[in-house]
């Protein structure tokens, strides 16, 4: 078994210091360029901690994945999904929370922490409305401060190249079927999915 790291000084022992942009970059509210990227992003990656343990949830939606509602708060309706509610339990627990935002093809990715609550508010909720559909609650985040994310990782993934590899992935209704001996899944819940979720988007 290796050695583990156990006290912060052990672990900067092994890192220089912060660069001074990553210090000088965060910023305690949206501003202007912030605001303008936060907008441009439909997809993002819920972050929370609770009694039960953590969770990253993912979060897309077909405008921007959150809305604005001051220079220190936002908005993230909250659809529908399979109702396992980690995340939604965490918060109401928990309200500390990270948000990762991505643009396809941008390296650069944005990060949200900070505090989070959830309201059933009437008004809020329809702010969010598809069709006659409305968001069953809407989280709404405090930021405690806003930054840009090193861009290594996504230039080391190669994330948005061309190459697709979702072909050799096992699919959702496989792994379904291993986890249930076959109960469950399988190539029936793979082809029946698109349609699926077409009837339940919203």
């Amino acid at each position: 078994m290796p050695d583990r790291i156990d006290t912060i000084a052990a672990l900067e022992s092994y890192y220089g210091t912060p660069g001074v942009a990553s210090i000088r970059k965060v910023a305690r509210r949206m501003t202007p360029l912030y605001r303008d990227w936060i907008i441009q992003s439909k997809f993002c990656v819920l972050s929370t901690v609770g009694p039960e343990g953590t969770d990253g949830s993912p979060r897309g939606d077909e405008g921007p994945v959150v809305h604005e509602l001051d220079p220190g708060t936002l908005a993230m309706p909250d659809w529908r999904g399979n109702n396992r509610m980690d995340s939604l339990r965490n918060i109401v627990s928990d309200g500390r929370v990270s948000l990762m935002f991505f643009v396809p093809g941008s390296n650069t990715v944005v990060r949200v922490n900070g505090r989070a609550w959830l309201t059933a508010d009437g008004d809020l909720r329809a702010r969010f409305a598809r069709g006659k559909t409305l968001p069953a609650t809407v989280i709404v985040i405090e930021i405690g401060e806003i930054y840009t994310q090193c861009a290594r990782a996504l230039m080391r993934a190669g994330l948005w190249s061309d190459e697709d590899q979702s072909t050799a992935l096992p699919t959702a209704g496989e792994i379904l079927a291993e986890q249930t001996n076959g109960e469950e899944g399988g190539a029936p819940y793979d082809e029946a999915w698109g349609a699926r979720a077409a009837r339940t988007m919203w």
